[in-house]
């Protein structure tokens, strides 16, 4: 259900979406739960809640008549790619500063 129109960077750039994804490590909350937790309208939460559900980074369960929003790893793992890339470029200046350091200290 992912939409490559969204950017992942571009959805998690506004804060009540990081912060409803926040609260989504605690539990799995309804939308009415959700929007407890902000000074804004139900309906305005719904569309952060879209936002998110369409990028991939949750999913919504039906349980009886409720909905509950949980977190969805499809949404993070282009995040977590640009990051990686970025942690062996700088996993690797470490290495080649560290080499350059023991065989300056060996001289």
């Amino acid at each position: 259900m992912r939409s490559p129109t969204l950017d992942a960077f571009q959805v998690i750039a506004d804060p009540s979406r990081r912060k409803i994804l926040h609260l989504l490590t605690q539990d799995s909350y309804n939308i009415n739960t959700l929007a407890e937790n902000f000074e804004m309208s139900r309906p305005a939460v719904s569309k952060h809640i879209k936002v998110l559900q369409i990028a991939g980074f949750i999913s919504i369960q039906v349980r009886g008549r409720e909905r509950y929003c949980v977190l969805n790893q499809e949404g993070f793992n282009e995040i977590s790619n640009w990051l990686n890339h970025f942690d062996k470029f700088w996993s690797s200046k470490l290495k080649n500063l560290e080499t350059v350091l023991k065989t300056k200290n060996s001289n």
